[in-house]
């Protein structure tokens, strides 16, 4: 079976976030019939292996997708379907190029769940140790390679005050919200350079109120974009807190993270690229992934890459090239041999800290 096929049977399953299972157990057959030694471990990742000892590579793909099926189809030189791009696309693409590999060390292909809501997969993961190098499984087109991405900081700022008559010329809760929504703006602005990527960014998506009697609260729910060398825990303590002194619950809290520019997994890649006629292209993208979760707890070098148009992302058009597909399973070949001469094996394993909450 090649990357099409393989492709193709992940898309047929529709695995939206909680519901993986099916595509989960669909992975795992694959991958033994493709030679891998496979299993499900305890959170319901499947985890597909070949070889043995160090260097330990892991490819953290994802089988999850957003809600919403879309028919599964091959047409024109594209194929169609929920998780064609993000990210069944980059996985099926590592079971491909996998098949090949001899080390030396092990190579895991990892087809984690949860990853569109609460990374529960990769958290089980973090938990492990003595991994050597990490390619995340996410779109970046067949010759761009990500290597990195912003933080996520997602909070509920609570109002709580008194009702008064509108004609009133005391602000209601609502006006003070609003009012400290303009300073959080005025205090991200401030700290705008001309990238980016490397600037904080903010959006407020959410504002609801509600009262009874003479009281009243207003929520607002904001999500901080955060660029390299901040903390999601050092922005929150930093938060503007007037006017209104509101009381802050964070849902999401993920650091940002940046590979070096001498990551043996960017070269590797990159030299896949280039074996394979191409011109690699840097990709630093303003979400987040798994590797942000596991990449600092692992400290070990990373690098996201995979076939597909991030723009298609999560859209009704969704789709991939069968060309571009197949020309990742040859740079990922490459990668993963490169990679696995790269680095030194040893007894050292860095001791990993806790994963950050999300």
């Amino acid at each position: 079976m090649d990357e099409t096929g393989v492709l193709l049977a992940l898309l047929r399953e529709y695995s939206p976030s909680g519901q993986e299972a099916g595509a989960v157990h669909t992975f795992v057959a694959l991958a033994r019939r493709l030679g891998y030694r496979a299993r499900i471990d305890g959170v319901g990742n499947g985890i597909a292996r070949r070889g043995a000892g160090r260097p330990r590579l892991i490819f953290l793909g994802h089988i999850d997708t957003v809600p919403g099926r879309r028919p599964v189809r091959r047409a024109g030189g594209r194929i169609y379907g929920r998780g064609a791009v993000d990210a069944k696309g980059p996985l099926a693409a590592a079971l491909a190029a996998g098949v090949d590999f001899t080390g030396p060390g092990s190579l895991e292909i990892v087809a984690a769940v949860g990853e569109e809501t609460d990374s529960r997969g990769a958290r089980h993961l973090a938990r492990r140790r003595g991994i050597d190098a990490l390619i995340a499984g996410e779109p970046s087109r067949w010759d761009g390679v990500t290597v990195g991405y912003r933080g996520d900081l997602r909070f509920v700022a609570a109002f709580r005050g008194r009702r008064s008559h509108y004609s009133s010329p005391r602000p209601t809760t609502a006006d003070v919200a609003v009012d400290w929504v303009g300073a959080l703006r005025r205090w991200v602005e401030s700290r705008r350079t001309d990238s980016p990527f490397r600037s904080m960014s903010v959006k407020v998506i959410g504002f609801t109120t509600r009262g009874g009697g003479d009281r009243e609260e207003v929520r607002v729910t904001v999500d901080l974009r955060l660029p390299p060398g901040s903390s999601a825990a050092e922005t929150f303590r930093s938060l503007p807190r007037e006017p209104g002194r509101p009381r802050c619950s964070v849902s999401v809290r993920i650091d940002p993270i940046e590979a070096a520019r001498d990551s043996p997994v960017g070269r590797a890649l990159e030299a896949g690229i280039r074996a394979a006629g191409g011109r690699p292209t840097r990709w630093r993208k303003g979400g987040t992934s798994d590797w942000n979760l596991v990449g600092p707890i692992w400290n070990a070098p990373g690098a996201a890459y995979g076939p597909g148009d991030p723009h298609l992302d999560h859209t009704a058009a969704e789709s991939v090239s069968v060309r571009d597909l197949g020309r990742s399973v040859r740079i990922l070949r490459t990668a993963f041999g490169e990679i696995a001469r790269a680095l030194p094996t040893g007894p050292i394993v860095p001791r990993p800290k806790e994963p950050p909450s999300r």
